[in-house]
């Protein structure tokens, strides 16, 4: 029988489109074996989405089950409080280990939030640097997404981000072998959070050359640019590719090396598979397995994410516990806010009532019962010039911005978002049922103006700590090496006794 504290190993990907992957029924070629089998045994969410289409505003959303204007998570530079308690003080203070290996984006100066352990740095910068300006909206910074990715896409040898993966799937699979070792009995939650596919389009060949040319399917949706929506020209111009097109070789060479990238996602979710089975935690362990955005990869001739197309917005999502839930499919929308209530609902605890939450548990959707059918998203970065909110409950997606017309689509008959109802006659009582829930749910005015007051004071700050000596936010993984390996303060024969697993 599995414990009543499970151990948690949740698995992140970044910028992983759900609707190309086999295990949402994506019809493409993409080789996943290691995460189709855990979907196979497992829960899987088909309509799984983020609450904000961009990586830190997504990320501080889902470990504190807030949208992102109830903490401050305005864009990749925002604050993320010290006092805002996320899954991992929870489960810390239900008596788990709580450990992150790899991405969480955290800006400012508490780089921990919850966790007891962060076994590496992170890869993005923890300061206000990349701040949105809304007081010069046709200002494009020079660290803003650029077409580069896609341009210079193909096969690597080595880069940034793979030095970055590989460490953190060595340290995390160090983590689960000490875990073994040394607190068989205590429960764990780790969380493994990796920066492929992201982009640069760049892979090694082994994962390149799993995909052939001939059987890269191009982007399906072509929309000429005069003809898109507001937001989508404005990232357009966000990302370099107003007024031009790019050549079919470099999109598929960008959409080979993606996949690439998802196939090399897979290979490490395999090596924590079978460091779990090693080490005889499988039965004991929930995995799951999500994500903080998408990829829009070339169609309606966008790129990387920033919007709430389904490709942008949405997620996979699996929790993978046979030994608690019965393999299923999940159609309703559910978002990766409800991760948090559901980690503490699995570890045996309870919400505290008294403080903000905006997610819910999925427990009802894993037991099979009739769980909730509804997302609500908030985008404040880039290319954006005032709050783009979202709302996706049954078939339909509402998109609204005080400053663009809205956008209605049914999912259900125009899964491509390619009709936009929101001027049809016969949707004019849906449309104003969404546009009034809209105005209840927001003070847009109001925060328009926190988003505007929060950039002034961050860039302002940084400008300031960019003088003088520099004082670094980024996390620093401390390593004590007197307790690594041979010392001659430690007992050599008790030494290679507690190292080995099984001990003999």
């Amino acid at each position: 029988m599995p414990q009543q504290r499970p151990n948690i190993l949740f698995i992140m990907a970044d910028q992983m489109a759900a609707p190309l992957l086999p295990i949402h029924g994506g019809n493409t070629p993409i080789k996943m074996p290691h995460l189709s089998r855990l979907a196979a045994s497992g829960v899987v969410f088909d309509s799984a989405y983020c609450n904000s289409p961009l990586c830190a505003p997504s990320r501080f959303s889902l470990v504190s089950g807030q949208l992102p204007s109830k903490i401050g998570a305005y864009d990749n530079a925002a604050d993320f409080p010290a006092d805002v308690p996320t899954y991992a003080h929870y489960l810390r203070r239900l008596g788990y280990r709580t450990a992150l290996s790899g991405k969480m984006h955290f800006c400012g100066p508490d780089q921990l939030h919850g966790y007891e352990e962060r076994l590496t740095s992170d890869i993005y910068p923890a300061d206000y640097g990349w701040t949105v300006n809304w007081d010069e909206p046709d200002v494009r910074p020079s660290w803003y997404h650029n077409m580069s990715s896609v341009l210079q896409a193909g096969t690597c040898v080595r880069t940034n981000q793979l030095d970055f993966d590989e460490e953190v799937v060595h340290k995390a699979n160090q983590y689960l072998f000490d875990h073994a070792r040394n607190t068989p009995g205590k429960p764990f939650c780790l969380t493994v959070s990796m920066t492929h596919p992201h982009d640069p389009y760049a892979i090694p060949a082994e994962f390149y050359y799993l995909y052939r040319d001939d059987e890269i399917p191009m982007p399906r949706i072509a929309i000429p640019q005069d003809r898109q929506d507001p937001h989508s020209q404005r990232l357009l111009k966000v990302i370099d590719l107003w007024g031009q097109t790019m050549p079919a070789d470099a999109i598929r060479k960008a959409r080979r090396a993606y996949f690439g990238a998802c196939s090399y996602i897979d290979s490490n979710i395999g090596k924590l598979v079978k460091t779990l089975e090693a080490c005889g935690l499988s039965d004991d362990t929930v995995i799951v397995f999500s994500g903080d955005h998408g990829d829009m990869l070339g169609e309606r001739g966008l790129w990387y994410k920033m919007h709430w197309f389904e490709g942008a917005a949405r997620v996979p999502m699996v929790i993978h516990a046979p030994g608690r839930f019965a393999p299923r499919k999940v159609a309703q929308s559910v978002s990766t806010i409800d991760l948090l209530p559901t980690f503490v609902e699995l570890a045996g605890g309870h919400i505290d009532a008294s403080l903000p939450l905006d997610g819910r548990s999925l427990l009802p959707h894993l037991q099979g019962a009739q769980g909730h059918d509804e997302v609500i998203g908030e985008y404040m970065a880039e290319a954006s010039n005032a709050p783009l909110v979202m709302l996706r409950r049954g078939r339909y997606k509402f998109i609204h911005s005080s400053q663009d017309p809205d956008l209605l689509f049914d999912l259900q008959a125009d899964p491509d978002e390619m009709e936009n109802l929101a001027a049809d006659p016969q949707h004019q009582a849906v449309l104003a049922s969404f546009i009034e829930e809209a105005k209840t749910r927001w003070d847009m005015p109001a925060v328009h103006a926190q988003v505007l007051a929060s950039q002034r004071r961050r860039r302002l700050v940084y400008d300031a700590l960019t003088k003088g000596k520099l004082h670094s936010w980024d996390h620093q993984p401390m390593v004590d090496a007197s307790q690594q390996y041979m010392r001659n303060h430690i007992d050599l024969d008790d030494l290679e006794r507690r190292a080995r697993f099984p001990r003999p």
